[in-house]
Order: C-alpha cells, then sequence, then structure tokens
C-alpha cells in the first residue's frame, strides 16, 4: 500500500488518521528502515561501512587549537585535520580557514561561479517525512505538469538566458514514474545545455536510461546520516529505506551518469557529524569513481507550509561557513552548492570563499516560473516544498556576481 498511492486531503479519514497516529507514536507499526522493500536494488559496495565507521567513532569534543592550527598547516588535509575543522575548537580559526579555502578555490576553480534553476515537475509523494512541506499527510495543493506544460515552463526558464536545469519531483512512483521523468529530462535536452535530476531514488538500469534521455548528472539528499534519527524521521514510504538512499548516487554512476552531488539537511541531527558523513561519502567514491564529478549542497533546514515549528536547529550562519570552509579544504576539487534557502548576503559572500555554484529564479513551487519571471498570475500551481530566503533573477544574480569581481558561468560543457 505504501509504494503505490498517496495520502493527501483536507479532512483524512478516519483510518488515516489512526495510521498518522500510530506511525508517528508506535514504533513497531513501522516497516524496518534497514530492510530493502521489494524492487530496490542491492549493490555490493564496501563505501558505506566506512563512513558509519567514521561518523559513529568521531568525537570533536577531544579537538583542540592545536590539532585545528596543524590542520591548517598540513599542505594536504587527511580525515583526522577534516575532523578538527569541522570541530568547536576550529570555531575561533574561522578567519583563517576561510584564507586558506579561498586559495584552494581559486586554485581549482579561478574566480568562476556557476548558475542554475530548479524545476519542479510535480510534489505528489508517498513518503511520510517529518519535515518536509511535500510529505503524504501534509495537505497542500498538489500537482504535476504534463509534457506540454513542463515544456512552457522550460521555454520560460531558458529564454531568461539560462542553459543549466536541475528537474525536481516529489517522491512518487505512481504519480511521476520513470518513463515520465524520462520524458522531461528529453524537453529538458532541446533547451538546455546541462540537465540535472533529484527525484527519488531508482535502479542502475533505471539510472541509465536517465541519462540516455538526456539527464547528465543525479542529487539525493541523504538527508541526516545518524539512522537512529532517520528511523524517526521517516516513518513510511521508500525513503523510509536508509541503506537504499545511501547507495544512490553510486548506482547513478553505475548507470552511466557524468556526475553525483551529495548532501545532508544540516538542523536534522548533529550537524558536525553529518557534515563529516556527507564529506567521506563523497572522498570515498571519488577514489572508487576518479572520473565522476562530484558536488556538495550544504541546506539548513526552512520553514515548510503547515509546520512553522521547522527551523535549523543549532546551525547558525558562522557554523555553515565552518562547514562549507572544511569541505573546500578537504575536497579542493569538489563543487560546493549554495542553496536560495540561505540568505543573498551570505550567499554573495561564500562565493567568494569556498562555493562555486549558486541557484537562481529558484521557485520550489509546481508550474509557477511564467508568474516569477513574467508577472503573470496563475491559480494552476501546486504548493512549494519549502520557503526560500534569495529570490534573485537570473539577471539579478549574474550581475551581483560580476559585482564582486568574480565571473558567472552558465555552462563550461560542450558536447562533440
Amino acid at each position: 500500500m505504501e509504494n503505490n498511492y498517496f495520502i493527501d486531503s483536507e479532512f483524512l479519514s478516519k483510518e488515516a488518521l489512526e495510521r498518522k497516529h500510530r506511525l508517528e507514536n508506535d514504533p513497531a507499526s513501522r516497516t524496518n528502515h534497514m530492510e530493502y522493500m521489494e524492487g530496490m536494488e542491492k549493490i555490493d559496495s564496501d563505501i558505506c561501512p566506512k563512513v558509519i565507521s567514521q561518523m559513529d567513532s568521531y568525537d570533536y569534543k577531544k579537538y583542540t587549537a592545536k590539532d585545528v592550527r596543524a590542520a591548517l598547516e598540513h599542505e594536504t588535509c587527511t580525515i583526522e585535520d577534516f575532523k578538527a575543522l569541522l570541530s568547536p575548537a576550529a570555531e575561533p580559526f574561522l578567519e583563517k580557514m576561510a584564507e586558506r579555502a579561498r586559495l584552494e578555490t581559486s586554485k581549482h576553480f579561478g574566480n568562476t561561479v556557476y548558475i542554475f534553476t530548479p524545476l519542479y515537475i510535480a510534489n505528489y509523494c508517498e513518503n511520510y517525512c517529518v519535515y518536509c512541506g511535500f510529505n503524504c499527510y501534509n495537505h497542500i495543493r498538489r500537482m504535476k505538469l504534463n509534457m506540454e506544460q513542463i515544456e512552457h515552463e522550460m521555454k520560460v526558464i531558458a529564454e531568461s538566458g539560462m542553459e543549466e536545469i536541475l528537474i525536481l519531483t516529489g517522491e512518487s512512483r505512481a504519480q511521476s514514474d520513470v518513463k515520465y521523468i524520462g520524458e522531461a529530462c528529453k524537453l529538458a535536452r532541446k533547451y538546455f545545455r546541462l540537465v540535472g535530476l533529484e527525484v527519488y531514488p531508482v535502479n542502475t538500469d533505471e539510472y541509465k536510461y536517465l541519462h540516455e534521455c538526456g539527464a547528465d548528472y543525479v542529487t539525493v539528499f541523504q538527508e541526516t546520516y545518524d539512522r537512529e534519527k532517520y528511523e524517526k524521521l521517516h516513518l513510511m514510504g521508500h525513503k523510509r529505506v536508509w541503506p537504499y538512499r545511501f547507495d544512490s548516487q553510486e548506482r547513478a554512476l553505475m548507470g552511466g551518469m557524468r556526475g553525483v552531488a551529495f548532501s545532508a539537511l544540516l538542523g536534522l541531527s548533529d550537524f558536525r557529524k553529518d557534515a563529516l558523513a556527507s564529506a567521506l561519502h563523497v572522498y570515498y567514491l571519488q577514489r572508487k569513481y576518479p572520473h565522476a564529478e562530484m558536488s556538495l549542497s550544504c541546506p539548513r533546514l526552512r520553514p515548510i507550509i503547515n509546520n512553522e515549528k521547522i527551523d535549523p536547529l543549532d546551525v547558525h550562519e558562522k557554523q555553515l561557513c565552518q562547514v562549507l570552509c572544511a569541505y573546500r579544504i578537504f575536497l579542493p576539487f569538489v563543487g560546493i552548492t549554495v542553496s536560495s534557502r540561505e540568505s543573498a548576503r551570505f550567499r554573495n559572500g561564500i562565493v567568494k570563499i569556498a562555493a562555486t555554484k549558486v541557484s537562481a529564479g529558484v521557485s520550489t513551487g509546481i508550474g509557477d516560473h511564467e508568474s516569477k519571471y513574467e508577472g503573470k498570475e496563475s491559480d494552476k500551481v501546486g504548493d512549494e516544498q519549502f520557503e526560500i530566503e534569495d529570490s534573485r533573477s537570473l539577471k539579478s544574480m549574474y550581475d551581483d556576481i560580476s559585482g564582486e569581481g568574480l565571473q558567472p558561468v552558465l555552462n563550461d560543457y560542450l558536447y562533440v
């Protein structure tokens, strides 16, 4: 039942309310979050044990100022150095970390900043994730764009000058199956040089199909690497299966995707441990698939519709900056994306230090790019996944980046 329908009604049935209550209050009523569901591919990989072993043993309180100084003096940042840079002991060294991060960014990326925009094509979801605006028990306006609507949205975005698009859906195979996503990729290839996907995890053969349809890279948020906290936050649906989600990027690479992106949603659990695990996930996969392009995002929790109590938990801007600088020092070749969840002021500053990619002209709703870009009102839109902080258009973002002495880049990939 969890696999092929979603629950969303202004007035939930008695049975649905009872099930929701059981899921929230009775752990025994939930499926095992570490067991694969039918149809989920299980791959033979050694990445997960390495990441979890490091995360579980990470005691960031043991690191001292001496450890941080040593980490900043080393030409190559080791895992142990990285742990020190993520620790509370590194907070007084933020300026020195920023200097080192800026040097590494300049060395490997020059003064370029890449720009993209996301396009949400559906917000139906079969998961019950307590922090997400799309969750199946949250009563919002649901919508799924048809191909004509998708192409119209893409035309509007492309006419703004954008050359890279990230296609997103809610996590519902029933409403947004792989073929539907593939057809959207084919349309995107007509209008954009670079096409990314942020959809529910799929099997290797399905990633291969989506790549053949035009997708270049895949983004998957693990949300939190803390398996115990993950179980408490993801109560129903395919997303509940922690290990299947963890291996998504590797399956995508096995399916031929050129690049993969990683992220934890900072604020769901201990952000220092989640930051460590996210970076190590990249670190180990980078060594296993050296040809692949890899990137990290660093989003914080944002408010969602019908749940105004959700705010970032103990992850302030200075701590976010610390994480991003540590990422850059540890993984100098990896792209770092800072989303529109953050303020324009913060994003303008961090692209001069560690970040290499930002979104512009962002909408997390369904079917409203025309109203956003051209001022045309429409009541045929689906509700947003979360609130954004930075709503700058592509032109505004481009001008602001240029004004900071940086070079905005819309695309640097040529097909031959």
